[in-house]
This record gives structure tokens, sequence and C-alpha cells, in this order.
């Protein structure tokens, strides 16, 4: 009868255990999913309801301006579902209205060294070094939402996340040394990581390219999408 009491216990023990590092594993599992996916599926619903709201996004280039804008939109239409975007930091600012993205820029980010980039990406969107800046005809670079490994994507800034749903002639906005440069999408393409040529290219004209990783909370793939500067 002793004997028959040690077997269930142990029996009890390891069914317990058993139990307990199924439930741990999937607990974990469950953990690092969300932690991965939180960011973009925050965006993609974010998006979604901008949608359903018809919510409209419009570019301030300062907060007086937006003061402004407000109070004359007052006076003739419902401003509700209008939403002013005004540069995080006028000297050097993205903006992205179709899909509400508004992000200081760090000028001159070396896009090859990972431990550079990937430290400046937790703060906003990075401009490659060696390419030109806003207002000088050449060929301007810039890329956001990188990772080292795919569970570390919600460290990273999210504001390229829903850099997909552009299309042409969709606005982007750039604002450097208290100048606004309006450009507008030409085209967008998913690209392997190492196909780099896309960071060298050569322009006889303002040229902006914006790259993001593809799919989001992934490393596999680069989206880019491509611009063009505006006329005035």
């Amino acid at each position: 009868m002793v004997y028959m009491k040690k077997i269930r216990t142990k029996e009890y023990f390891q069914i317990f255990f058993i139990r307990f590092l199924g439930n741990f594993l999937l607990l974990t599992s469950l953990f690092f999913i969300a932690k991965t996916f939180y960011q973009p599926i925050k965006e993609e619903i974010r998006y979604f309801l901008d949608k359903k709201m018809t919510k409209k996004y419009l570019v301030a280039n300062s907060q007086a301006d937006a003061q402004i804008q407000k109070g004359l939109l007052a006076k003739s239409v419902d401003f509700k579902s209008i939403r002013f975007l005004v540069p995080e930091d006028p000297w050097f600012s993205i903006i992205i209205p179709k899909i509400g993205a508004n992000a200081h820029v760090i000028a001159n980010v070396d896009p090859v060294h990972e431990a550079v980039y990937l430290d400046v990406l937790k703060k906003g969107v990075a401009h490659a070094a060696g390419t030109a800046f806003p207002g000088e005809g050449g060929h301007i670079f810039l890329f956001a939402h990188s990772t080292d490994y795919f569970w570390n994507v919600g460290s990273y800034n999210a504001v390229f996340y829903l850099l997909y749903k552009l299309d042409k002639g969709d606005q982007i906005i750039l604002f450097y040394k208290n100048q606004r440069y309006n450009y507008r999408v030409v085209d967008k393409k998913v690209v392997d990581p190492s196909q780099v040529e896309y960071l060298t290219r050569k322009t006889n004209s303002e040229f902006l390219t914006l790259q993001t990783c593809w799919p989001p909370g992934t490393t596999l793939k680069r989206i880019v999408v491509f611009a063009v500067r505006a006329k005035e």
C-alpha cells in the first residue's frame, strides 16, 4: 500500500511538471509573439479606424499655423475628423499624411554598421550618411524600423510600419533647416537586404528613397518607396 502511494505521488509530480512546463512554454511563446507584432498590429488598427472615421491628416509648418488653420476650418467644416501634424523637429523631420507618420530624422547615420544605426532607430528615422539633404538636388535616403532579431522589433521606432500602404502620387513632406520640401511617391518595391544599389543610386534631380524591413516584425526583406521633389 505504501509502495503504491509512492508511485502515485511520483506520477502526480511528473504530470504536474509536464503541465507546468507546457504552460510555461505556451505563455513564453505568446509573450514573444505579442512583443514582436504588437507595434505592427497597433499601427494597422489605428490606420483601419482612421479610415472608418474618415480621419484626415493635414500638415502645418508650426503649432501656430495649426491653430490658424483650425480656426479657419471651424468656420466652414467639421474639423473633428481632421488632425494636424506639426513637424517633430523643424530642423529635420519627415511627415507622411496618408499613414499619419511624423518623426524626427537623425542626420548622417552610418547605414553599414549595425551597432551604430540600431541605436539611432530607437529614437527616430535615420538619414544615411553620404546621401543628399533636402534642397540639394540629389538622392536622399532615409530608413527606419530595423532590428537585430525579430523578437526585438518592438524596441524600434514604428513610424515606417505602414510604408507599404503608400501609392503613386501620395505625399511625403520633409522639413529641413526650417524649410518645407514636398515629394510625391512614384514607385515602391520589395527587395532583398543584399540589394544595396538603392542606397548608392545616382540621380540628376532631387530624389527620395524610404526603406524599412518587410514584412513587419521580420528582417526577411526590405520595402523601398521612391519619391520625387514636387513642384512648389
